[in-house]
């Protein structure tokens, strides 16, 4: 089992494609080389896979980034499930995971909903799409501080808030009302629960 994330960058038009492409790409050589495990294309698409474990993280991961710079945001359907054909890319490859993610993607631009999930399992995406639906009511209003916060904790776990408040540049105290206003408790919460539905057979 696999997943992919299908997305696009949300206001990209607005602009210069320096300001974001180089952080994604960073990003996504974690997960291997280009265009294997991801591909950007069309100018602002991009399709990554990851594990099934890692895909709701990596997702979060992503708009946090994008979020850190003002006016962006990002549209991501992720699909769950195998992958039955590996073609010369990911974009060329199929199975079960990509349909559900291409798929899943579409929909999103009806719906006007920025992240979704789809397991093939209706029971457990009605629920984990609910619980985004909710997450997202604080996320998609993450200011750029917000966000920069966010990315910062979910690359380094461990750092304590003196830590994040010297990488930052800010007062510890000031620390503590960033995480507070970016949610950030539930957000590690809905990771956990995700992991545990996830893998949840």
């Amino acid at each position: 089992m696999i997943a992919i994330i299908t997305g696009d960058i949300i206001n990209s038009e607005d602009h210069p494609s320096s300001q974001w492409i180089d952080l994604l790409k960073e990003y996504f050589n974690q997960f291997g080389a280009s265009p294997m495990n991801w591909e950007i294309y069309r100018g602002d698409e991009f399709q990554l896979k990851v594990t099934e474990k890692n895909a709701l993280f990596s997702a979060i991961r992503i708009k946090s980034m994008l979020k850190a710079i003002r006016g962006l945001d990002v549209r991501m359907g992720i699909g769950i499930g195998l992958e039955t054909y590996v073609g010369a890319g990911v974009t060329e490859s199929n199975g079960p995971a990509y349909q559900r993610s291409g798929r899943n993607f579409e929909s999103l631009k009806e719906s006007k909903v920025n992240l979704s999930i789809t397991t093939g399992i209706e029971e457990k995406d009605r629920t984990l799409n609910l619980i985004l639906r909710l997450a997202l009511d604080f996320m998609d209003d993450w200011s750029v501080v917000s966000a920069e916060i966010v990315t910062l904790v979910l690359d380094h776990p461990t750092y304590s808030q003196k830590v994040i408040a010297q990488k930052l540049g800010i007062k510890q105290s000031a620390v503590s009302q960033r995480l507070k206003r970016a949610r950030l408790d539930l957000v590690l919460d809905v990771l956990s629960y995700y992991e545990e539905i996830i893998t949840d057979n």
